[in-house]
């Protein structure tokens, strides 16, 4: 089943079983030989494509403090940043990048090391990946006047504001680019235009509020800043395949089956 959320800058690994990213038109896939970084906040829709009920599907999220990325840049050299790239990219995971996210898990086991050892082996995490080849990416989200860092900024506005209507002019000017700079750095990091990253928002907080608070459609639609309820539910459509009331009813049973099929083997064991 597919699943629509937002990515936060971080490093995800998979310990087991494997995972579809979309972002925008684009296609991430990866498994336990690699991993995925994401370097700015992206709408996206993510669907698990290995999994079994003998191998589970398993992963970790580690978040990533920008200001740790500054600090690590000073120690390591500060080297030419590149141009904007793509805020998302799957890269092969190597020893000792592993080794470092298994004592970090391991940490789970000794609560009283965590104080003394989560800062160094976070940090570990953090030097390892600026000194591979997604070193550019990490670059990008630690300088501010980067044009990742301003690109950035405009994503958190979008999502505190998804639901006002967009005005290009006003957005650059917050984030202090022109109109074209903003829309071709926008774009080359997140794969989509500003009003293309607003749609997602709102579609995506839309499906949320029908599955969660129990929403009707036009309210839905309504309350994340659509006027015509028929624009809705074509948008709604071409996002997730199918019109709300179709796709909301999906979801619930097959959650309802899952549910279900729970209940009915803890009630044979």
């Amino acid at each position: 089943m597919k699943a629509c959320g937002s990515y936060k800058p971080g490093l995800a690994l998979i310990a087991q079983g494997a995972k579809q990213v979309v972002l925008g038109s684009d296609i991430y896939r990866y498994g336990g030989a690699d991993y995925l970084l994401t370097s700015i906040d992206l709408p996206v829709t993510t669907q698990i494509i290995e999994a079994s009920v003998e191998k589970p599907y398993l992963s970790m999220i580690f978040h990533i403090d920008t200001a740790r990325i500054a600090d690590l840049i000073e120690r390591v050299g500060n080297e030419r940043t590149p141009s904007a790239t793509r805020g998302m990219a799957v890269s092969t995971l190597t020893p000792q990048l592993e080794d470092a996210a298994i004592r970090l898990l391991q940490l789970l086991g000794t609560p009283r090391d965590i104080p003394a050892l989560l800062p160094l082996i976070e940090q570990e995490l953090i030097y390892r990946l600026l000194t591979g080849p997604q070193s550019g990416r990490l670059r990008q989200m630690a300088i501010a006047d980067s044009q990742s860092h301003q690109v950035s900024r405009a994503c958190i506005w979008l999502k505190e504001h998804y639901a006002l209507p967009l005005k290009i002019e006003e957005l650059a000017h917050r984030v202090s680019m022109s109109v074209s700079s903003l829309h071709h750095h926008f774009k080359a990091i997140t794969a989509m235009s500003p009003m293309q990253y607003q749609k997602q928002l709102r579609l995506q907080e839309a499906r949320r509020l029908m599955l969660e608070e129990m929403l009707d459609a036009g309210s839905a639609g309504h309350q994340v800043g659509y006027e015509s309820q028929s624009q809705f539910s074509r948008e709604y459509a071409r996002q997730f395949g199918e019109p709300p009331l179709r796709d909301v009813g999906r979801v619930r049973r097959s959650l309802m089956d899952r549910l279900t099929g729970g209940m009915e083997i803890l009630s044979e064991g």
